[in-house]
């Protein structure tokens, strides 16, 4: 990894500087918090270059006004010869000119880092755990799951340009109802490749023709043993195979995307293993699950109910509206009692958890939040967990919506949408939005060669910049960082703008946003075309100018920087920076 420092790192630490000559000066109180202290760009480009909110930050506990201490921390910063201008603004922030020198300085350092340019040691290698997808194992990877399989993957990886440490995870959830259910339509198929004409399939078993292939190797394995043998013979050994056989397919899905885990946990295992049991007796030692009565439901009290005495965590005591069972009243564990466990078994291998869950897993959340912060009580250290949630995605083609139904075999796969508009297009769609946000994923936009389809006109503008450089090359032109100092205005603003990478890998991940790069490879994207455009009536605009060789090397050397910036935005987003369309 690169130890360049970048300019806005440069200037943080002058900044500190700063505010630690005060300090030793006697006009700033020792030992004052400084970790809300930023250096970023100013909302109005016409104001500096950059801006600092550390006189507002400080003030008051400093029992100053921010003005004066503004005018306190100006006079120090003006000793600093990058520095052109420093000026106070409003209540007390301070905006900064910077030498171009300086702006300079920082293509040059783009191109030291390189591949490694926008990386950050924020997270001190910090382990974080990041579970998404965990689609119940019951089917090929449907456009449900697309979303959330994404923003999850992305999100790891942006966490790894910040510095921590990530464990992709996987959770199968494979000890309910449903994966009977796919067991029963295995037996099926297995019936069915065995000679056995099954007409229509019944009602409440899973229809789709990816279980063919599946029966068909069953009936190689066992031939006809469990034609007629009861379910009791069959059903754990069916239902083992064809989990298997759906991970299988699963991760090949996800293949596709350019997604792989690292780990695969599975709640039979976890549940056969008896850690939902170690889970209640370690939860109960520390005073979280008592045994006792939970309220009849609000309203119109069901004919059917009665009070029963169950296993209940003390949520309640961590935020949530009421206690929640761990089993149910037949002895067999509740999901969430299931989840506390595997979250118990996380959060021994893991400095932070997220989960990256669809939208309509929301009630849920207080919850599970709940039993993790007190997972973290009782072992004695903080463990952050977060969850994201994602909403679903409406696919659209033609103006009319397709649909999507797991049960009725009729649903639109993730492989199909990828084959039909390529990965690259699908993963950067789904991070041109809030992943809480509503999100159509229209086929006739994804591909349009246009402004308004992002990923479109970030992959043209390094597309164009790879252009530049191959005409550059057969023109006898190559990129010089010797005469920077030509550049101008212009070419300036696309410097400063393409320097914002690293400060927005760190905001972005502090954030848990990675939506926040595809933003910013859209606003640097439109930059780089509105330079490119000026150009078409402006000859001298031009990246190469045929009669001037050393203003051209600076241009392609800006080129070239550029098309890293954006190489290095799109790999964390795991899609390809393409040299050509």
């Amino acid at each position: 990894m690169s130890s360049t420092q970048t300019i806005y790192a440069s200037f943080a630490g002058k900044i500190d500087a700063a505010l630690s000559a005060l300090e030793a000066a006697g006009d700033l109180p020792a030992g004052l918090p400084r970790a809300n202290v930023t250096v970023e760009p100013p909302r109005d480009p016409s104001h500096g270059d950059l801006a600092t909110n550390a006189a507002m930050v400080l003030a008051k506990p400093a029992g100053t006004n921010p003005r004066e201490l503004a005018s306190k921390i100006v006079a120090q910063l003006e000793t600093d010869s990058s520095i052109t201008s420093a000026e106070i603004a409003g209540p007390g922030f301070i905006n900064l000119r910077l030498d171009p020198a300086a702006w300079l300085a920082e293509l040059a350092a783009i191109a030291a880092a390189g591949e490694d340019y926008g990386r950050s040691v924020m997270g001190a290698g910090r382990t974080v755990n990041v579970e998404y997808v965990s689609a119940n194992p019951t089917g090929p990877m449907h456009m449900g799951h697309c979303r959330g399989a994404v923003v999850g993957d992305a999100l790891a990886s942006l966490l790894e340009w910040a510095g921590h440490k990530v464990t992709r995870e996987y959770y199968i959830n494979d000890a309910g109802g449903q994966v009977d259910v796919l067991a029963r339509s295995a037996h099926m198929r297995y019936r069915e490749a065995l000679g056995e004409d099954i007409g229509e399939v019944p009602e409440g078993l899973y229809p789709g023709d990816y279980l063919v292939p599946v029966g068909q190797a069953l009936a190689e394995e066992f031939g006809d043993r469990y034609v007629g043998a009861l379910e009791s013979e069959w059903l754990v050994l069916f239902r083992g195979r064809a989990v298997a056989a759906m991970m299988e397919m699963v991760k090949c899905d996800l293949g596709l995307l350019g997604i792989h885990h690292d780990l695969f946990s599975s709640e039979a295992a976890l549940q056969a293993a008896k850690k939902p049991e170690a889970a209640e007796a370690w939860m109960r030692q520390h005073g979280l699950v008592y045994d006792g009565v939970l309220e009849a439901p609000k309203g119109k009290t069901p004919e059917d109910w009665e009070p029963v005495e169950l296993p209940l965590f003390r949520s309640t005591k961590f935020g949530d509206d009421q206690d929640r069972p761990i089993k149910k009243s037949d002895g067999s564990w509740t999901y969430f009692g299931a989840d506390l466990a595997y979250h118990l078994e996380k959060a021994a291998h893991a400095d932070e958890l997220i989960d990256i869950w669809g939208a309509d897993h929301a009630g849920t959340v207080k919850r599970i939040k709940a039993a993790v912060a007190a997972l973290s009580e009782g072992q004695g250290k903080a463990i952050p967990f977060d969850v994201k949630l994602v909403q679903m995605v409406q696919l659209m083609k033609g103006g009319q919506p397709f649909k999507m139904s797991k049960r009725a075999g009729n649903f639109v796969t993730l492989a199909d949408v990828v084959e039909m508009v390529g990965k690259d297009v699908v993963r950067f769609t789904m991070l041109t939005r809030k992943p809480e946000a509503q999100m159509d994923f229209d086929f006739d936009k994804v591909v349009e060669a246009s402004k308004d389809n992002p990923v479109f006109y970030v992959q043209y503008a390094h597309a164009r910049i790879s252009s530049t450089l191959r005409k550059g090359a057969a023109e006898g032109f190559a990129p010089s960082a010797e005469n920077l100092h030509l550049l101008g205005e212009e070419e300036m603003g696309l410097v400063k703008l393409a320097a914002q990478l690293p400060r927005e890998v760190e905001a972005a991940a502090k954030a848990r946003e990675p939506h926040r790069i595809a933003f910013f490879l859209y606003e640097l994207a439109g930059a780089f075309h509105a330079y490119w455009n000026l150009g078409n009536d402006q000859p001298q605009k031009r990246f190469i100018v045929a009669q001037d060789a050393d203003l051209s090397g600076a241009r392609l050397f800006l080129a070239l920087q550029l098309g890293q910036v954006i190489r290095n935005g799109l790999r964390i987003l795991g899609v390809e920076a393409v040299e050509e369309m």
